[in-house]
């Protein structure tokens, strides 16, 4: 098991949970991003800088991951493409993809599309909160023990 990092747009107080996460479980952690980021000096923790341009990070990312690894993101399609190649995806603000969940996310994000695209204004996300770090930090660790646990399991 392996956690992928959307990098591009992972804050940086995210980034550095994932970090000692990566080093206290011994979990190769790789950033992919199409700029250079600073990473934590680690044998668990590397980068992958890819060309810029739409989605290169997120194709990148889909196809070096495995079934079961862990992906960082708050692309909603790229959350999409992890769920169907049987990963896990989480965004920086705790939120869990599952097969359910991603597909409603993936309807209102079309939806503001449209409402965007018409003209409205639906305004972006709002700051990430001292509560988004802590609910992330809780989902972090219930995926990994699910995931460390299915992978003792499978061998």
């Amino acid at each position: 098991m392996k956690i992928w990092i959307d990098a591009d747009a992972c804050p940086v107080a995210i980034r550095e949970i994932l970090f000692r996460t990566a080093e206290r479980l011994r979990i190769e952690t790789t950033l992919v991003a199409n700029q250079s980021i600073a990473i934590a000096k680690s044998a668990f923790i590397r980068r992958v800088t890819v060309r810029d341009g739409a989605d290169i990070a997120d194709d990148r990312i889909v196809e070096l991951m495995q079934r079961g690894d862990l992906v960082i993101t708050s692309d909603i399609p790229l959350a999409s493409r992890v769920v169907e190649k049987e990963g896990v995806a989480i965004s920086p603000r705790g939120e869990l993809f599952d097969d359910k969940s991603v597909h409603e996310r993936l309807a209102a994000r079309n939806l503001m599309e449209q409402f965007r695209s018409a003209g409205f204004e639906t305004g972006g996300p709002k700051p990430l909160s001292q509560k988004d770090v802590q609910t992330f930090a809780n989902q972090l660790d219930r995926s990994l023990t699910r995931l460390l646990q299915r992978n003792k399991a499978d061998h």
